[in-house]
């Protein structure tokens, strides 16, 4: 576990005892995604090591840039080229690896649990809590057993090995109705993430119908259910069903104002009655804040499990009362919008980036004794990718792209966003590679579990007590053994 001479580290189990002092304030940012990433950078630039103390508290090695997942798991870009790995975007920072289980504000102390070994304490000056969000899911029957979320970059490459290899499997399948089962992928929820995914991956499959003798496009059948009446809430109604529009030209099924009632062992039933038979399900309805805020934290919090915090993003009673050292931001946080009074910004990366560098700012100020300055940030726009070279884009509020531009506009603005220029031009060169070479479609499935086929090639193990009897053999002795047999 990383540490140096200005941090204080101790087991769970002696948090009685007093911990060591420190020579210097430590500021310790809880998740290490779009808001703990800029938050620990920002603050490394304006603040020297005998300033302030930081540490970043993450479970995963790496930030993940959610708008490229579609992308990712359409084979458009290289999945470690939409990760920010920690130990390299956060020079002079210590890293922790590890699961937060419970925030003491009142003590000024966090629970971690790492990977391995045992949880410990880490005490802090300033907290800053970046902790996002996870999937929102519903006691569905089947849902649990059957779906695959898209939150993360491990579940993106999941579902694109998966699309591919079942299209392997059925293109050796005569079984005219497993091999429509199989050719059927389901997709649950209507918003940004849900539509990026769809287009891109159905996208990718009819691209690789071309590699297969078998299987036709028009063999392919992909489903979206989305409980509202309509796609895309986060852009303007008419650009919503230009969307819709353009997604059913490509013989996309839509089930609007439709609920996912049951998808036990794949089979689908709908509120509307609708009922078929799918090995993929994809779940994108939604998410939630961390249930670590609500459950395992004495921060207040509003009926959705968010922190609740002021414009300046320091946190906050509900009657207003700032919580001294306290401070959240991202998809974790009710963050006001102060240019649409009575409601919130957003839980998108837009938002959290700049939410992120104002919080440091904050912070910075408060340590120079300055007044901390409201997040204020007016939406630059929104940008969908419906696979490549097609698109939907708003942009300041009265420029709408349609089509090749908006996918330019889309790639251009998340390229920039990308943390660190190592990322932004690996991303450059994959996509000119694609461009020129096509996109390389292989179900690399058995990453998923790579112990399977050792498994199966194992022996049962002999009785207890026989004695198992091993003799050192090379590989040419065997070769000369096999020969004379």
């Amino acid at each position: 576990m990383p540490q140096n001479d200005l941090t204080s580290v101790s087991h769970a189990s002696d948090a009685a005892s007093t911990p060591r002092p420190r020579k210097v304030p430590r500021i310790v940012v809880l998740g290490g995604g779009s808001v703990g990433l800029y938050v620990a950078r920002r603050l490394r630039k304006k603040l020297k090591k005998r300033e302030a103390a930081i540490v970043v508290v993450d479970p995963r090695p790496y930030m993940t840039y959610a708008p490229f997942l579609p992308e990712a798991a359409a084979g458009s870009i290289d999945a470690r080229d939409v990760v920010a790995p920690h130990r390299k975007a956060l020079k002079g920072i210590d890293v922790l690896q590890g699961k937060v289980t419970t925030i003491e504000h009142g003590r000024k102390h966090v629970k971690i649990q790492p990977e391995s070994g045992d949880e410990y304490e880490v005490s802090y000056d300033q907290l800053v809590v970046g902790l996002g969000s996870v999937s929102r899911t519903l006691p569905i029957p089947g849902l649990a057993e059957s779906a695959i979320g898209f939150k993360n970059v491990e579940e993106a490459i999941a579902v694109r090995n998966h699309v591919i290899n079942r299209m392997d499997v059925a293109s050796s399948t005569w079984d005219a109705d497993l091999r429509k089962r199989m050719l059927t992928f389901t997709f649950v929820g209507g918003g940004f993430a849900g539509i990026e995914a769809l287009a891109e991956i159905e996208d990718m499959a009819r691209y690789a119908t071309r590699q297969y003798q078998t299987i036709e496009a028009s063999d392919l059948r992909f489903v979206m259910i989305e409980g509202a009446g309509r796609i895309l809430p986060e852009v303007t109604e008419p650009m919503g069903e230009y969307a819709l529009a353009e997604l059913k030209k490509r013989g996309i099924e839509f089930h609007l104002n439709t609920f996912l009632s049951s998808c036990v062992d794949g089979h689908v039933v709908t509120s509307t009655g609708v009922e078929f038979d799918t090995e993929t399900i994809v779940w994108t309805a939604g998410v939630k804040a961390n249930p670590v805020i609500k459950e395992a934290s004495d921060l207040p919090f509003d009926k959705m499990g968010r922190v609740i915090v002021l414009p300046t993003l320091q946190v906050a009673t509900e009657d207003g009362e700032i919580v001294e050292g306290a401070w959240a931001a991202g998809d974790c946080a009710a963050v006001p919008d102060v240019n649409n009074p009575g409601k919130f910004c957003p839980p998108n990366a837009q938002h959290a980036i700049r939410e992120a560098v104002r919080l440091a700012d904050n912070i910075v100020a408060l340590y120079k004794e300055k007044p901390a300055v409201d997040y204020d940030h007016k939406n630059l726009g929104v940008v969908a990718s419906l696979g490549l070279y097609k698109g939907v884009a708003e942009l300041f509020g009265f420029i709408k792209l349609r089509g090749f531009l908006a996918w330019v506009a889309h790639r251009g603005y998340h390229v920039m966003a990308m943390p660190t220029g190592n990322r932004k031009v690996r991303i450059l060169i994959g996509w000119i590679g694609q461009f020129l070479l096509g996109r390389e479609l292989v179900s690399l499935g058995s990453l998923h579990d790579p112990r399977q086929e050792f498994r199966n090639a194992s022996v049962p193990p002999k009785p207890v007590g026989e004695k198992v009897e091993q003799k050192a053999e090379s590989s040419a002795e065997r070769a000369e053994s096999g020969a004379k047999a």
